[in-house]
């Protein structure tokens, strides 16, 4: 089980949203590459990225800032936020990010979903954000009127790598995970699914650390929680660690 600390860039900062909401942000780093550096330096294994602004402009705004990180770290970097045509995802692949996280093309436009997935095998993921039970696109401000259970068995026979979920009401709120809806998607799921949003303290972690042990549960996302401490890194992986070691 992998902790992915998240780097979430909006006018070239290192922010945290609060449930997804643009006005609703607070500056972490002034420098998302420094920001990048430090969970490096702590003990990430891998690192969350997301363009803010590319997810609510359906453009590309940050390319420079996350070529930037991948050139820096040595760990690999997985990344989101308006990747919306083969160009751009050729471009961010081209420039070091390991694999792909895409929402809203998955989404409403599964054609070309399905012929990215053909063009970039085993680098391409999807984002399943929901908010009582219900999917949303564009920045999470698109009601798409779909549910998981709707969309997963397509996104799986397309190509989907792996996924990761967002209750968006926890995003941001630290207010513990969603496990009900991730042990339904966990266990149905073919390929690898990581958490988002509400995973706060050690405490969640230890909560979903048996759905890595019995399902495809493979990782979390923490942002805010690690930022504001509530979550330790080094804590938390070590607590995996030990429980990996035992196994």
């Amino acid at each position: 089980m992998i902790i992915f600390p998240a780097v979430d860039i909006q006018n070239g900062k290192a922010v945290r949203l609060k449930q997804g909401r643009a006005q609703d942000s607070t500056v972490f780093a002034e420098d998302p590459v420094e920001a990048a550096r430090t969970w490096q330096a702590r003990g990430a294994r891998w690192l969350h990225v997301v363009d803010l602004d590319g997810a609510f402009d359906g453009a590309a705004q940050s390319r420079a800032i996350v070529q930037r990180i991948c050139r820096e770290l040595s760990i690999p970097v997985q990344l989101g936020g308006g990747i919306r045509d083969e160009a751009t995802a050729r471009a961010y692949l081209e420039a070091g990010v390991t694999r792909l996280i895409i929402g809203t093309l998955a989404l409403e436009q599964p054609e070309l979903f399905a012929r990215l997935c053909r063009a970039f095998p085993g680098r391409i993921g999807v984002s399943l954000d929901a908010e009582a039970g219900r999917l949303k696109s564009r920045g999470w401000v698109a009601d798409t009127g779909l549910t998981v259970d709707d969309v997963l068995p397509r996104l799986q026979d397309d190509g989907a790598a792996f996924i990761i979920y967002t209750d968006i009401e926890r995003d941001g709120m630290q207010s513990g995970v969603n496990l009900p809806a991730l042990s339904h998607l966990a266990h149905a799921a073919r390929v690898p699914v990581i958490a988002a949003g509400g995973v706060a303290t050690l405490e969640d972690v230890q909560k979903l650390y048996p759905l890595s042990r019995d399902s495809r549960l493979a990782g979390a996302v923490s942002g805010r929680a690690l930022y504001a401490g509530t979550l330790d890194l080094e804590e938390a992986n070590a607590w995996i660690d030990a429980r990996e070691a035992t196994a």
